[in-house]
Formats: C-alpha cells, sequence, structure tokens
C-alpha cells in the first residue's frame, strides 16, 4: 500500500514590522539561543544539525521555534533539511543597530562558533581523536 504524502503546513514568519522589541528579548533571553543567533551571525545560512548547541532534537526545534516566531531568524525547507538564517536586515530596519549591540554586550570569548563539521570515515574519526592506534585495534587485525 503506498504511503501517503502529508502536506506540510508552511514556516510561518512574523512581517518586519509586526517584530515586536519584547519578543526578540525574550529570544535572546537563553545562552542557548545566543548561541545560536552568534552562530548565524558569522555564517550565512545553517542547518539545525550543524548549530554548535549541546541539547536534544526536540529542545532545538523548540529554541529555534522561539527564534523564528520573535523574528529573529528565517528558516526555510530544503528536501528533509530546514535551514536557518538571522534577518539581520529585518531587524535592522526595525530596531537599528540593535541586534550588533546585543551581540557586542553578549561576551563573544564565551562562545565561538565551532567550524563547519566536515564529513569524515569512522577510521578517519577513531585516527583523529585516538591517533594512529586506536583502542581495540587488535579488534581489527583478529
Amino acid at each position: 500500500m503506498p504511503r501517503l504524502r502529508q502536506e506540510k503546513e508552511p514556516l510561518s514568519h512574523p512581517d518586519t514590522g509586526d517584530i515586536n522589541l519584547l519578543e526578540v528579548l525574550h529570544a535572546l533571553a537563553d545562552p542557548t539561543r545566543m548561541i545560536i543567533v552568534e552562530t548565524l551571525r558569522h555564517d550565512n545560512e545553517r542547518a539545525c544539525g550543524n548549530l554548535p548547541v549541546d541539547v536534544a532534537p526536540s529542545t532545538l526545534t523548540h529554541h529555534l521555534s522561539v527564534l523564528r516566531d520573535a523574528g529573529v531568524i528565517r528558516q526555510r525547507e530544503e528536501g528533509n533539511r530546514r535551514w536557518n538564517a538571522l534577518r539581520l536586515e529585518d531587524l535592522d530596519a526595525r530596531f537599528p543597530g540593535f541586534l550588533d549591540a546585543i551581540l557586542t554586550a553578549y561576551n563573544p570569548k564565551a562562545h565561538k562558533p565551532s567550524p563547519k563539521p566536515t564529513a569524515q570515515t569512522p577510521r578517519a574519526r577513531a585516527a583523529a581523536t585516538f591517533g594512529e592506534d586506536p583502542p581495540f585495534a587488535w579488534l581489527q587485525n583478529s
């Protein structure tokens, strides 16, 4: 029996004129969300799975939803991935210099965005982590 394709509702984003300062401040009041915003400030766009935060996927979805609903980020779907971008131009149009002031006040030395992950084979990851003689190497030679 063929699987029915379920149509997703399009993602909603507030118009530039509807971005509310209190909602933006609420969205930026969480350290995890500040890391996301800081990362997106340095990168044009990142997929959800490539954000440098150590939270459960459901928690990350919540944080991204708060940022999107406040008008801080724009999300787009491409295939089975969701891409995130900072709405810097919209925020600057509504509150000139606000986001840069917040990011400057936030300690930039507390977190530097991690580099984009690179694809590696499991053997290469093990060598990078443990050196050329990874634990249990004797199992491979058996």
